[in-house]
């Protein structure tokens, strides 16, 4: 039973808030000298060192470097001006314009909280001075910055692949269909939802002077350049032409030319855009290397076995594995982040998942969508902080909690969709 008390005591520390990376290190180094002394880590720096020879994890930091140089171009606010000309007329249209472009920057940059910051600083104001309902505009932006958690290319699905040993490229591939039905729901319910409470969504008048044709044309030029390195980036992955690391150094690159196209190119700028990426990176590998050191010491403990049974025994066979998996990562995303329950939880999950005979392409899709719950969940979902930071005086953090409420069922609705009709998303949930 030490594995299992060894996973409380780093569940309970990490909820008290103390940081994840010596959290996980600490608790691993107590137990295993309690378990077996000290000759225990001698694996260790042959451990440290597989990690950082992965070349899979090398995407990483290069999708961060692009996601940030992006953010620093004020691609977020060409595309948002565009767009809201462009829908602003319809009822919801700046919430529907918020939605797509949250969509873009999830398929170009895929950091979640430049683009909740982005679009809180931009958008929300716009939306508020229409008179849009508060938590209606919260709502939409919270989620519409989460998209990166599952629209490709996205960090969690990298992460994804190097945990359960999957091919990056197939579960960017898995994950545009779930990504595509995501942003449609959101779009259907900001219809719906003006269509009978038009005082939600005022439509925006139209004062730019600007004819349709020339409001379309300017959209497509706010649109393009963007879209363009989606296609470089994702396009080189699909078609086989690079690997996944090779297209985040593609994307990295594309983000500097992007940066010279709208005039925001400066050494400057790549210095802090780097320097933003190193701090970042190293919390990543920082918690990656606690939770090789957790693991390593649970697995020797015999927790991985204990659990293994239980979860074998559970009634339902696969599917009520599959429900408790999903409970447990959903409940767990209330307080914890995405990449320890990607580096501690998940590998405890995927032998079970194996030894079913569950599709691990499939299983893998189904962690990235609850993860990206885990984003929008109150009490710690890192978007509402994001966007609370941003976010003006009048609004309070309690619209923000109600207003990523509908958004929250709604990923839970397209989950259960992945769950129940594998096959309406191109998967099967068996091999």
């Amino acid at each position: 039973m030490i594995g299992m008390i060894m996973f409380g005591a780093a569940l309970l520390l990490l909820m008290l808030g103390f940081p994840v990376a010596f959290t996980f290190g600490g608790v691993a180094l107590f137990f295993g000298i309690y378990a077996e002394g000290m000759d225990l880590f001698a694996f260790m720096p042959y451990r440290i060192m597989s990690v950082m020879q992965n070349t899979v994890l090398m995407a990483v930091p290069l999708f961060i470097f692009m996601g940030v140089v992006l953010q620093r171009t004020r691609l977020a606010e060409q595309l948002l001006t565009s767009m809201g000309r462009l829908f602003g007329g319809l009822p919801g249209g700046l919430a529907i314009s918020t939605i797509l472009v949250g969509a873009l920057l999830a398929a170009s940059t895929g950091v979640v909280g430049a683009s909740v910051v982005a679009m809180g600083l931009i958008s929300l104001p716009v939306m508020l001075a229409h008179n849009y309902d508060k938590r209606l505009a919260t709502g939409t932006i919270c989620a519409s910055g989460t998209l990166g958690q599952i629209v490709p290319p996205s960090i969690i699905l990298i992460i994804l692949g190097d945990v359960l040993g999957l091919p990056v490229g197939d579960l960017f591939r898995a994950a545009v269909i779930p990504g595509v039905v995501l942003v449609g729901l959101y779009i259907i319910y900001i219809l719906v939802l003006t269509r009978f409470k038009p005082e939600t969504g005022p439509a925006m008048p139209d004062d730019s002077g600007l004819s349709r044709g020339k409001e379309i044309r300017a959209a497509l030029l706010a649109i393009i350049p963007p879209l363009a390195l989606i296609i470089v980036v994702l396009g080189s992955i699909f078609a086989g032409i690079a690997t996944p690391t090779e297209s985040s150094a593609l994307g990295g690159v594309g983000a500097v030319v992007l940066a010279i196209i709208y005039r925001q190119f400066s050494f400057k700028m790549v210095w802090d855009a780097s320097k933003d990426t190193v701090k970042v990176t190293a919390m990543v590998f920082a918690i990656l290397v606690g939770a090789t050191a957790f693991s390593m010491v649970f697995s020797y403990t015999g927790g991985d076995y204990l659990l293994e049974e239980w979860l074998l025994q559970l009634p339902g066979e696969k599917w009520g594995f599959i429900i408790l998996a999903m409970l447990v990562i959903l409940v767990l995303g209330f307080f914890i982040d995405f990449v320890e329950i990607s580096f501690i939880i998940v590998p405890i999950l995927a032998p079970v998942a194996e030894a079913m005979g569950i599709n691990m392409l499939w299983f893998a899709i189904l962690i990235a969508m609850n993860l990206q719950t885990s984003f929008l969940t109150p009490p710690f979902g890192f978007s509402l902080f994001y966007l609370k930071g941003v976010s003006p005086p009048g609004v309070q953090t309690t619209d923000i909690y109600k207003g990523v409420l509908p958004f929250i069922l709604m990923q839970v609705l397209v989950l259960a969709m992945i769950v129940i009709f594998p096959e309406w998303f191109g998967m099967s949930s068996t091999y």
